[in-house]
């Protein structure tokens, strides 16, 4: 992977319901070599969890493992890219 191909992406995930955790873990680790960093809050008074991912990727590689998550019961997920020259 050239840099040229690389973007660098925030995906901000919101876990309203932990039935899908296990799943959105095993996804986190399927694309483990393209995450920068990753920071996990948990706000127990709402009873939510916010994740945050960093990763350095092509474009379609973000958009898979987005819409995966995207696509979980009880996860919310937004991404939003790096301004690139």
């Amino acid at each position: 992977m050239s840099e040229a191909d690389s973007r660098i992406a925030l995906i901000g995930i919101i876990v309203s319901s932990h039935e899908s955790v296990e799943q959105l873990n095993a996804l986190l680790s399927e694309y483990g070599s393209y995450i920068v960093g990753r920071m996990g809050i948990p706000y127990r008074e709402k009873k939510i969890s916010i994740i945050s991912i960093a990763m350095d990727a092509p474009n379609d590689i973000i958009s898979a493992l987005s819409g995966k998550i995207g696509m979980l019961p009880g996860i919310s997920t937004k991404t939003i890219y790096a301004k690139t020259k």
